[in-house]
């Protein structure tokens, strides 16, 4: 039976007047059991909370209600709780304007400004980076919509400027339609296309040379395929503005797999158009070009290992092939024929790990990445040494885009410094800043970033940033959280958060590990940790952890861990391996099942990452780890919040109510097991300032209480 509000109220008043350090006794809302057992490979699997899959459910929104009202209770009961918030509101407000997501088209740069306490970033045009007097709105979600609900997804500029496409969904959806603007006047034109964005292969747009049509990624429509089908089998279309959409000419992917993902990219002169397709989210990528003929050709297979193209000054692309160099190496192919056969090397492979790149007239910059901070380096088409572009010390660079003559325009930041666009000239080798520098009102003078490394099972050194007051002492008591992803390729750069003044303020360590999984060393990093190797990443977290505890930064009792989303699911698979290793866990939008996540949509596209329960080896791996699955009746485990919003595609929120339930079930009278749903929300794109900062101020209040940490500076006892 569920609770009502008011004795579930009492209830939570009883556990939290006898204080959160000690264990709890709570009446969680009860979960029934309804036992139900998928032979996988000729082995029973008997799950009990299935039930908990359907979110259309009545008993399943009710249980949700109830689970959240007794977090609400919780959380809300501590006074640092609501002082969070404000203090979270205050950094916001007081933080400079940002400027993301730059393109070049014409006479103009097109940015995303972000300025609290606006909702959402909106569209601008500047005339160029150091004249920020220039700014022009051209789209304003959070005049579209003054609740914040409505977000940008993605935006892309006709080649001359005059027009602008621009994807927009609500609710953290990512479930995109197109609308076109006059960037001179701001207007709308009347065309949308729907079904262009959504989470599982996301969305994309290229115009044509005229700025009359654009090619755009479409999902089926209604009674084009089943139901199971329609967030599916992605293709390529052609629009021409004026027309209907019912009209729209079909260009491409008839036979691209069912989990295929494209982008698309059109050539500055608009003779050719590039269409980037993986194969899922495992890593692999093939490449089509529609040439002045109106055909297209295929130009690389999955099997190629080219991981990125992006158009060159002249008649070439630019292409980052794996194949046989696991750091990278960029082959310079010539068009019309692009033969892959007949590519030259232009940038060999080498220690750094080559992620991105940016061409200009006489040469092109390549974006390194260096076990998890940034490394740009020019070549001159004409020959000579490599340039090495100077940047601030461990930073990452997000963002390149071509500058006049040469130069590079590129977003610099680190852990403890906003981000700055910078201009780097090969012709001096000196970079500068631009008028486009966010400053923040946290003040981070007596704080460093170091590396060091932690010793993995198997001896593998697993690099740690750990930020820092520069007078901490060593001795085991500092409140720590470590955090973590290890998937996809995706490698954890430094990024600046000004809300992770909180934790270091109030004598706080912040660690990221860069686990194996991720691309900080290249492709055998990340195969490493891929596939029926993922268990390798969860051994090296838990290395990270131990090796904190060994080296005094912390204690099991003062350590705390998070993660999101891949990264869930490695705070799933630690604190069912290692549940005395960590006092607290905050995970946002996780996987937790394994062994049916592949049923949801976009879990399908994963497959490639994670493998498949229909492979006997990928079965074993999988049903090893799967967290859902590693739960033990009886064993004390940390304090667990677990967060996730009603609208995410990406990962269905059913992983977060399974595992709370089967948490809750198995140490009903231990730490608070917390399980936080929004409306408002969904995977994190789109969400709204409003609802990130009451996201943030749950979590840090969560931990602030688990870590015994007084907010206003003196821990307790």
């Amino acid at each position: 039976m569920i609770l009502s509000p008011m004795a579930k109220s009492i209830s939570i008043f009883l556990v939290l007047a006898a204080g959160s350090m000690a264990a709890m006794a709570a009446d969680y809302p009860t979960a029934p059991l309804h036992p139900v057992t998928n032979i996988y490979n000729g082995t029973p699997v008997v799950d009990n909370y299935i039930w908990l899959e359907n979110s259309k459910s009545p008993q399943v929104q009710a249980w949700t209600a109830a689970e959240n009202r007794f977090s609400r209770a919780y959380l809300d009961h501590w006074p640092s709780r609501s002082q969070i918030a404000d203090r979270l509101r205050s950094l916001y407000s007081q933080t400079s304007a940002s400027y993301s997501g730059l393109q070049a088209r014409g006479a103009l740069l097109f940015a995303m400004k972000f300025k609290p306490p606006a909702q959402q970033p909106w569209l601008i045009t500047l005339s160029r980076a150091d004249d920020p007097s220039s700014e022009r709105t051209i789209v304003d979600p959070n005049k579209i919509d003054p609740k914040g609900a409505t977000t940008i997804d993605f935006v892309v500029p006709s080649l001359d400027g005059r027009r602008v496409a621009v994807s927009m969904s609500e609710n953290g959806s990512e479930d995109g339609t197109i609308y076109f603007y006059d960037v001179t006047t701001g207007v709308p034109l009347a065309d949308r296309i729907p079904r262009v964005q959504y989470p599982t292969a996301g969305g994309s747009v290229a115009w044509n040379a005229d700025g009359t049509g654009v090619y755009y990624t479409r999902y089926p429509h209604a009674g084009e395929r089943p139901a199971n089908d329609l967030n599916f089998y992605q293709q390529v279309y052609f629009h021409r503005l004026g027309s209907a959409v019912d009209q729209d000419h079909y260009e491409l992917g008839k036979d691209f797999p069912r989990i295929a993902e494209i982008e698309l990219e059109t050539k500055k002169d608009g003779r050719y158009v590039l269409a980037s397709v993986a194969n899922g989210d495992g890593g692999d990528f093939a490449h089509y070009l529609r040439g002045p003929d109106g055909l297209w050709k295929q130009i690389t297979k999955f099997s190629d290992q080219i991981k990125e193209a992006k158009f060159g000054e002249d008649n070439s692309l630019y292409l980052v092939s794996r194949d046989h160099a696991p750091h990278g190496k960029i082959l310079r192919l010539l068009l019309p024929g692009a033969e892959l056969a007949l590519a030259v090397t232009v940038a060999p492979a080498g220690e750094p790990v080559i992620k991105d790149i940016c061409a200009v007239t006489n040469g092109f910059y390549v974006n390194d990445m260096v076990g998890g901070p940034s490394q740009i380096r020019y070549f001159s088409v004409v020959g000579g040494p490599s340039l090495v572009v100077p940047l601030k010390a461990i930073s990452a660079v997000p963002q390149m885009l071509e500058g006049q003559d040469n130069r590079l325009l590129f977003r610099n930041t680190t852990f403890i410094d906003p981000p700055i666009w910078m201009i780097f000239d090969p012709a001096t080798g000196q970079s500068r800043p631009t008028a486009l520098a966010e400053t923040s009102p946290a003040d981070f003078s007596n704080v460093e970033v170091t590396r060091e490394f932690a010793p993995a099972k198997d001896g593998t050194r697993i690099p740690l940033n750990i930020i820092r007051n520069k007078d901490i002492k060593l001795d085991g008591s500092n409140p720590t959280l470590l955090y973590g992803y290890g998937g996809y390729g995706v490698s954890l750069s430094p990024v600046f958060k000004v809300s992770r003044s909180i934790w270091l303020e109030h004598g706080g360590v912040y660690v990221v590990a860069n686990l194996r999984g991720g691309g900080e060393f290249g492709e055998e990093w990340h195969k490493d940790g891929n596939l029926t190797h993922k268990q390798n990443v969860f051994d090296d977290f838990a290395a990270c952890a131990q090796y904190l505890i060994d080296t005094r930064y912390t204690s099991p009792a003062k350590l705390a861990v998070e993660g999101a989303s891949n990264g869930g699911l490695l705070m799933g698979a630690f604190l069912t391996q290692h549940p005395g290793l960590v006092r607290a866990v905050v995970s946002h939008v996780g996987i937790y099942d394994s062994l049916r996540s592949e049923l949801t949509p976009n879990g399908a596209f994963n497959v490639t990452e994670f493998g498949t329960v229909k492979d006997p080896a990928d079965f074993r791996a999988l049903y090893a780890y799967s967290p859902y699955h590693h739960v033990v009746d009886g064993v004390r485990y940390p304090g667990v919040l677990l967060m996730t919003g009603d609208h995410d595609g990406r990962v269905d929120p059913f992983h977060s109510r399974k595992m709370a339930a089967r948490l809750q079930a198995a140490d009903p009278n231990g730490y608070p097991i917390l399980l936080r749903t929004t409306a408002a929300a969904g995977h994190g794109m789109g969400t709204s300032l409003a609802e990130r900062i009451a996201e943030e101020a749950d979590a840090w209040a969560f931990l602030f209480d688990q870590l015994g940490i007084d907010y206003t500076g003196t821990a307790r006892p």
